[in-house]
């Protein structure tokens, strides 16, 4: 098994634009629950992009230490309940008509936020997907 340094130099050799920390990817998995939270208005392409955050944290728990997993899995764990709250699950309907879905165990990928505001949300209501609007009001 590995250090964070040891997981972040060997997903970054996998193709990964660097060699990121688990702290710096569970920051960006917080950060992007958190807009999430209040309504993300940037663009589908920078949503989709936001996403991999999360698929870094997937790829690198399999390659970790047991006691590195054990020290970040609770915080994780309550940044994806909250990421579930803040999002509706469609099987990935709406996202796949910008981005190929990666595979079904992904399940981030397959869901979109309920508060569809800004660019983001105009691009997934124009693929079908339902939520709030606080822009409409």
């Amino acid at each position: 098994m590995a250090t964070e340094t040891e997981a972040g130099e060997l997903l970054h050799q996998r193709g990964w634009r660097t060699a990121f920390t688990v702290t710096e990817r569970v920051n960006a998995w917080a950060a992007l629950v958190n807009v999430i939270e209040r309504g993300y208005s940037d663009d589908i392409y920078e949503y989709t992009n936001d996403l991999y955050c999360r698929n870094w944290l997937h790829e690198a728990w399999v390659l970790l230490d047991e006691h590195i997993v054990q020290l970040w899995t609770p915080r994780i764990k309550a940044l994806d309940d909250r990421y579930r709250a803040a999002t509706d699950d469609d099987d990935g309907q709406a996202l796949d008509q910008f981005h190929r879905l990666p595979g079904p165990d992904l399940w981030w990928w397959r869901r979109h936020p309920h508060i569809l505001t800004g660019d983001l949300g105009r691009s997934l209501r124009s693929a079908g997907a339902i939520g709030t609007d606080p822009d409409a009001a």
